[in-house]
């Protein structure tokens, strides 16, 4: 009997914490990225696009992968990958924001 107590204890112990734990965000807020992303738009949101000079094509971001624009903002941010347009704008945002535009833009293409 000692052992049944102690397994039922144990499980209203895990629900307990369960049930009063704050949620966590896994993936960032793809509604308050839309919302922020709207600088980004204007050349990641143009079908084609080339950068005038130097000339480049300028990459398609949406429908990428989450964690590899969250980890390519932060690149950006902490000044891992060189682009002055993409370090200044990165640098502008959090962390909470760089996941948000990452939700964002891997939500395109899920419907």
């Amino acid at each position: 009997m000692r052992h049944t107590q102690i397994v039922t204890a144990s499980l209203l112990a895990a629900a307990f914490v369960l049930l009063h734990s704050s949620p966590v965000q896994a993936a960032g807020d793809a509604e308050a990225g839309r919302l922020t992303a709207y600088t980004c738009t204007g050349c990641h949101g143009i079908p084609g696009y080339n950068n005038v000079y130097p000339t480049y094509k300028v990459p398609k971001v949406g429908g990428q992968n989450y964690e590899y624009l969250v980890a390519s903002l932060k690149a950006y941010q902490n000044g891992e990958r060189d682009h002055p347009t993409m370090e200044l704008q990165a640098k502008s945002l959090s962390d909470e924001e760089i996941e948000n535009v990452a939700a964002y833009f891997a939500s395109f293409g899920k419907d």
